[in-house]
């Protein structure tokens, strides 16, 4: 039995309803092209897989506590930098620090709430594709700001930013709407970043290079406000 719901679990994973239209389109373009033209066929079928591996929607055990940040994505942690805010994102005035996670092909593209709360402004803003990697693309490439609002009256910025191949970034809640942490709020299509807001004082319990896991990976305490390096305790 244990076997089995591994297997389901690990193989039979839930595809985000987003995807269906263009593994459609996969499905369909693969068959056409191989009709024509055989050799087609091989190269074909495994874009097909690709696109559906691609939009995977995996459960998560999210921790639940009233103070730990959560990662809002799968990738890899570019940056954990005190850096100046961008102009639209609507965050009080003071020093911030921006946890940077890429998210290449291959990782989920799923995004989950990183904290427990209302979500209080959102903004989309064209711009440009740049690689999500670079440091400019926060603030040149399109991106979609959402603003968490946690009952502690603490905000936590969270934004979703395209890259070379990402056209389409998708925010499944509105203004009002009250978030669980590790609850699903939206996805970004084909290869992109996420950046979250923290105030600059948050201890952070990630390292550049690291790799997240959306709706798991702890990233930082909202309740330390500095962490004694000699016993890893929050002070």
């Amino acid at each position: 039995m244990n076997i089995f719901k591994s297997v389901k679990d690990e193989i039979f994973v839930p595809i985000h309803p987003a995807g269906w239209p263009f593994i459609f389109l996969f499905v369909l373009s693969s068959v056409a092209i191989s009709y024509f033209w055989v050799p087609f066929l091989l190269p074909g079928s495994f874009l097909c897989l690709w696109c559906v591996y691609f939009f995977r929607n995996p459960k998560r055990t999210t921790p639940i506590t009233d103070n730990l940040v959560i990662s809002p994505a799968d990738g890899r942690v570019l940056s954990t930098d005190i850096v100046p805010v961008p102009v639209h994102l609507d965050l009080p005035d003071g020093e911030w620090r921006r946890i940077s996670i890429f998210m290449n092909v291959f990782d989920v593209h799923v995004n989950r709430s990183p904290v427990a709360g209302k979500v209080v402004a959102t903004a989309y803003h064209e711009g440009s594709f740049f690689n999500a990697s670079l440091d400019k693309a926060s603030a040149q490439n399109e991106r979609q700001n959402m603003i968490v609002e946690m009952k502690s009256g603490q905000r936590v910025g969270v934004v979703q930013i395209a890259g070379l191949l990402a056209r389409r970034i998708l925010l499944e809640a509105a203004v009002g709407d009250y978030l669980n942490v590790g609850q699903q709020y939206g996805i970004i299509r084909f290869g992109s970043r996420v950046d979250l807001w923290l105030p600059a004082v948050t201890p952070v319990q990630v390292l550049p290079g690291q790799t997240t896991v959306a709706g798991e990976t702890i990233l930082a305490d909202l309740s330390c406000k500095m962490i004694d390096l000699k016993d890893g305790v929050c002070r």
